[in-house]
């Protein structure tokens, strides 16, 4: 059943794309509820737009973080990607406000995240057909530079220690090895010195509030005294306190 054109307006509005072919568009926002074949509801679209979401994101990471490891993209990469994240930009662009449902299935706030996510990845399908890769990346990441900025900001910049081990084994042909070095204060307010060695070189211990951040502050006086880092340690926002291990 066409859509409402008043409907389909509004909703290029706000991707802030037109599209050439609206049937596209149509399709994107058929949920499989109230499509008269499977095949003509928006499932296809999730598919493919799930693989060209991944594409982007993977892009712009490797770009963005040339020094990163394979295994920190990948956790930043699934962090942007995920349910949660797509459901939040559908949701802010109002995209489960115009898909169509079937009889009996809530609309609105009341749809499963699930669903605002799939409808996101529809939309990010139907764009790629339209007009190809290039409008489909300008909407990406114009819709999740925040995420993207977020995710790479907690996941990289201040896990030291993966950069550590890096740049350790492309320069230095050796992993980094932690060590404790000591410990004070009562059980439950713990504060614990750890230093790093890299082959036959220790640097200096740093004190941390738990294992964790001190191991990170220990791999950052490394870097410090190797030369990769400058300036005074970065602690963490609010947003960043679980840095990656």
């Amino acid at each position: 059943m066409p859509k409402d054109s008043t409907l389909l307006r509004q909703c290029q509005e706000r991707l802030n794309y037109e599209f050439r072919d609206i049937s596209l568009l149509e399709a994107a926002l058929t949920h499989a509820s109230s499509a008269d074949l499977r095949r003509d509801s928006n499932e296809r679209l999730e598919f493919l737009g799930d693989a060209v979401l991944d594409l982007v994101i993977c892009q712009d990471l490797y770009e963005r973080l040339p020094n990163a490891l394979e295994g920190d993209l990948t956790k930043i990469k699934s962090a942007v990607v995920s349910r949660r994240i797509c459901a939040r930009v559908a949701e802010k662009l109002r995209l489960p406000e115009a898909l169509t449902l079937g009889q009996g299935m809530d609309s609105g706030d009341h749809l499963p995240r699930s669903l605002a996510a799939a409808v996101l990845e529809s939309i990010i399908a139907a764009i790629y057909l339209d007009g190809g890769l290039e409008p489909v990346r300008d909407f990406i990441l114009t819709q999740m530079e925040e995420e993207i900025h977020k995710a790479a900001r907690s996941d990289h910049q201040y896990n030291f220690k993966s950069q550590l081990q890096q740049h350790a084994q492309r320069r230095l042909r050796a992993t980094p090895v932690y060590e404790l070095l000591d410990e004070k204060g009562p059980d439950h307010a713990k504060c614990f010195e750890i230093a790093v060695t890299i082959g036959k070189q220790q640097f200096p211990g740093a004190w941390g509030p738990n294992k964790k951040e001190a191991e990170q502050k220990a791999a950052w006086l490394a870097l410090h005294k190797l030369g990769t880092v400058s300036g005074e340690f970065p602690e963490p926002d609010a947003d960043n306190e679980n840095t990656a291990m």
